[in-house]
């Protein structure tokens, strides 16, 4: 049996090509397992794996065997497979990404590197006989390998905002019908009404006759290193941090809502919710990790900064992709007063310390461990690509 890096490492994955005809193809082979179980299905440009999280958790805590399927990962790909929080093991998702792409060879189906790893989530979850799945997009919606899900128990459109233009195009009306494909008929369809997208996400939502929650307005503050976001005139503590993670608390809210779940239960989940990199701050240390990877990411990462290290001196450590737009992120992100440094990583399609443009007086850094910058004055922020932290981060 071959290791599951070595197949998945000879599947495309750069340069994909949209569309439902291969995925679908190899789901009926398997039996079309993503029928057998109700599912939440999760698309937007930024939250939608903070949302997918929330959900989770609190459908967990209700008694539900969940099954999560996010993306990307950070150090491995089992990661992005769970059943009430215990990733797919190394053995099972070697086994089964070796069945499916055996199946997929011989029935001349050229499955990419998501669309095998989406088979693969979608038949786990039906091996595992899993109440609900949260699935959450790779890339739009519309033509994302997720969206073979005919009739989900709620939807969810998180905040939208550029990136991937060169897919899904360059305006955001555009971009949000991408995002909107996934809704079905009759369904229920959460979406906060200060969402760039929500006028066409609306339109779509009236078009097929989708019941839509609109979300709250949240406020939010920070104390003690936790978040206290009042939704509706509720209280509700949680670890993850930032005026756009209440946000995304309010939507995942809005989608479970049908489920009249007790509030004591979400309160306790709340309190167990974790993921990693995302606003995920060291106060022993000073350090702050997160993995904004688009200009509407880094602004919430500003905004953060802004509003509780105000007077903090900050030095960043930045890397990303060449694909995305780093000239408006840095702009967002890097104040006058601020140092930073720039991030080469090990990762095909990386942006490179001599591609970058110089205007942002920028320093190249060989990141070696979190030890060696812990002794530096003031907040240290890392941030950027997921896959830059995965890389850079492994051995901490």
């Amino acid at each position: 049996m071959k290791k599951a890096l070595e197949i998945l490492k000879s599947h495309e994955k750069f340069h994909i090509t949209l569309g439902l005809e291969r995925i679908e193809k190899i789901l009926k082979i398997l039996g079309n397992p993503q029928n057998s179980y109700k599912v939440i299905h999760v698309a937007g440009t930024n939250g939608k794996g903070s949302t997918c999280k929330i959900i989770n958790q609190i459908l967990i805590e209700a008694g539900y065997k969940t099954g999560l399927y996010t993306s990307p990962h950070i150090f491995e790909y089992e990661e992005r497979i769970t059943v009430n929080n215990e990733k797919i093991s190394n053995y099972i998702f070697d086994k089964l990404i070796n069945e499916v792409d055996e199946l997929a060879k011989k029935n001349n189906i050229e499955l990419s590197e998501f669309e095998l790893l989406t088979a693969v989530g979608f038949y786990y979850f039906y091996i595992k006989q899993v109440d609900y799945a949260v699935i959450e997009t790779g890339l739009g919606g519309l033509y994302d390998a997720t969206n073979v899900i005919k009739k989900p128990d709620s939807t969810v459109i998180t905040s939208i905002d550029f990136d991937h233009t060169e897919r899904l195009g360059n305006t955001i009306e555009e971009i949000a019908s991408q995002k909107a494909g996934i809704i079905k008929a009759n369904t229920h369809v959460a979406v906060s009404s200060d969402n760039k997208g929500f006028e066409k996400i609306k339109e779509k939502t009236e078009e097929l006759k989708a019941k839509l929650i609109e979300i709250p307005d949240v406020t939010v503050e920070f104390n003690n290193g936790r978040n206290i976001a009042r939704i509706n005139k509720k209280e509700y503590e949680f670890n993850l941090l930032g005026a756009h993670q209440a946000q995304n608390l309010a939507l995942a809210l809005g989608a479970l809502k049908h489920l009249k779940i007790k509030q004591e239960i979400i309160k306790k989940a709340l309190k167990n919710v974790s993921w990693p990199y995302r606003l995920e701050y060291d106060p022993e240390n000073n350090i702050l990790i997160d993995s904004s990877h688009n200009p509407s990411g880094i602004q919430s990462l500003r905004n953060f900064l802004d509003e509780n290290f105000k007077d903090i001196k900050k030095t960043f450590f930045f890397g990303c992709l060449k694909n995305k737009d780093y000239k408006n992120m840095l702009k967002i992100l890097k104040h006058k007063e601020d140092k930073l440094y720039f991030i080469e990583f090990d990762y095909p399609n990386a942006l490179k310390f001599e591609e970058s443009d110089k205007e942002f007086e920028a320093e190249k850094y060989n990141f070696n461990s979190l030890n060696e910058i812990k002794n530096m004055e003031g907040l240290k922020v890392i941030c950027g690509s997921i896959y830059m932290l995965g890389n850079i981060l492994k051995q901490n």
